[in-house]
């Protein structure tokens, strides 16, 4: 019977470390997955327990034994264990630090792996009927009702803090007087539903023929492992492709994780879900409290929530029947962890998805380089959507001549008069400086010679 857990541990240079089990703790009762607490140095640390075995490089009489186990089922299944320990050997980063990322804060910390939802304060009809007098002598209490009142759905610890300071003891007062109720509302809000489908009843909109060839490629190899490329230009309607996409999904009962590459564009992507789907949907990004964060990341896990949008972070969320990964954006940098455990979430994401045998979209109007090499080497599918949708045209593009026009600030005579053209017509204009230094190079108006590096062809630029 193996002995010797093999937990890993949040540290700086070592990868795992060995210890004997808890007092009066069964071996056969652990797994790969839970989390325990374990004696680190002077201090105590919460491990993840990786692996059992029933050897050790250190003399069993030097291991410590683990304080306490936290969990009792892994918190971690070991497809996600295995992902990873592979993104721990392929990026040369200690295991623990890894883990660590994967789990949210509280989890990290030692708090239960369970959420006790959203606390939701309502006036009571009593409340209602209550008038000034009954509370004029706590003005806190007053304004707090007066407060509540004005909220037909109830109020959270979050809204109520942005409205009001130190108003807990107060509230607490409200509802003991019966004016105020406290009520537990579910971890994810559920979504108002008319009947039993799960499908918004608003239609949606009819496809082109290259998002159909789209949609339908992508449908065929649910099930198994296929990486598409979704090539489309601006307008194209990629989100309409991975909606339909993810709707097969979900008659399958199975999950979709969604990743997004900035925290700003989040809540118009989640608002765009739920107008589709009426079903939950777990956020995940750097923007949400503690609480909020374990609450989606619980309700991922569980399988309660069938569509995950997230920022890269997302990346390692646990799933219980994964069923699609999809990337919007997949070139943006913003997927890449910079610092502590430096990481590509798209590539990332690539090895869950062969490791699930599942397919992933990756959706972009400017493909990395990376990823059109993948195409013409035969790892990538690539999915085109040429077209703009609806009556969606292409704006017009013209390139300026500035040669031999007398500048004004850095700007030509033909562009200050298109721009004071447009102003007169009401119009807004966008002038986008994208460059470093004075000027992005130096050029000659007579003849049109710019200043080229000598080493390579990058024009140089001027900084004065």
């Amino acid at each position: 019977m193996p002995e010797i857990l093999r937990i890993a541990v949040p540290a700086p240079l070592r990868t795992t470390f060995d210890y004997l089990p808890p007092e009066g703790i069964d071996v056969a009762c652990l797994r790969p997955g839970q989390r325990l607490r374990v004696p680190f140095g002077q201090q105590q640390a919460v491990g993840l327990l990786l692996a059992l075995d029933d050897s050790s490089e250190i003399p069993t009489r030097r291991l410590k034994a683990a304080l306490e186990v936290l969990d009792d089922d892994s918190v971690l299944n070991d497809a996600l264990l295995a992902l990873l320990a592979w993104a721990s050997r392929y990026y040369h980063h200690p295991i623990g630090d890894v883990v660590s990322c994967a789990l949210p804060s509280l989890l990290r910390k030692g708090k239960p792996a369970s959420s006790k939802g959203i606390e939701l304060w309502r006036c009571t009809a009593a409340g209602h009927r209550a008038g000034d007098e009954e509370i004029k002598r706590a003005p806190k209490q007053q304004a707090l009702l007066a407060l509540i009142k004005g909220a037909a759905d109830g109020m959270s610890a979050t809204e109520l803090d942005e409205h009001r300071q130190n108003w807990r003891a107060p509230m607490k007062r409200l509802v003991d007087k019966g004016l105020v109720s406290v009520e537990q509302q579910p971890c994810l809000r559920p979504v108002s539903t008319a009947g039993s489908s799960t499908i918004a009843d608003n239609a949606p909109p009819e496809l082109n023929h290259h998002q159909q060839a789209a949609v339908q490629q992508v449908r065929q190899s649910l099930g198994t492992f296929q990486a598409f490329l979704l090539d489309g230009v601006t307008g194209s309607g990629k989100t309409e492709v991975y909606l339909q996409v993810i709707e097969q999904v979900i008659e399958q009962g199975r999950q979709a994780l969604v990743m997004v590459p900035e925290i700003s564009l989040t809540p118009q992507t989640v608002a765009r879900f739920q107008q589709r789907f009426q079903l939950p949907v777990a956020v995940l990004h750097s923007g949400l409290n503690d609480q909020q964060r374990l609450c989606a990341w619980l309700m991922a896990r569980s399988g309660e929530a069938p569509i995950i949008i997230g920022t890269r972070s997302s990346v390692f969320t646990p799933m219980r029947n994964p069923g699609v990964i999809i990337i919007d954006e997949e070139h943006d940098v913003s997927l890449k962890q910079q610092d502590g455990f430096r990481y590509h979430a798209r590539d990332v994401a690539i090895v869950r998805a062969r490791n699930a045998a599942i397919p992933i979209l990756m959706g972009s109007a400017t493909p990395a380089l990376e990823s059109l090499y993948n195409v013409d080497s035969g790892r990538y599918q690539r999915l085109g959507l040429p077209e703009r949708v609806g009556a969606a045209s292409t704006p017009p593009i013209h390139v300026l001549d500035v040669r031999q026009q007398p500048m004004d600030e850095g700007l030509s005579p033909s562009l200050l008069q298109l721009v004071s053209r447009h102003l007169e017509q009401d119009g807004q204009v966008l002038l986008f400086l994208n460059r470093r230094g004075y000027a992005p190079t130096m050029l000659c108006h007579d003849c049109g010679w710019m200043a080229s590096c000598p080493r390579c062809d990058a024009r140089m630029t001027l900084h004065q």
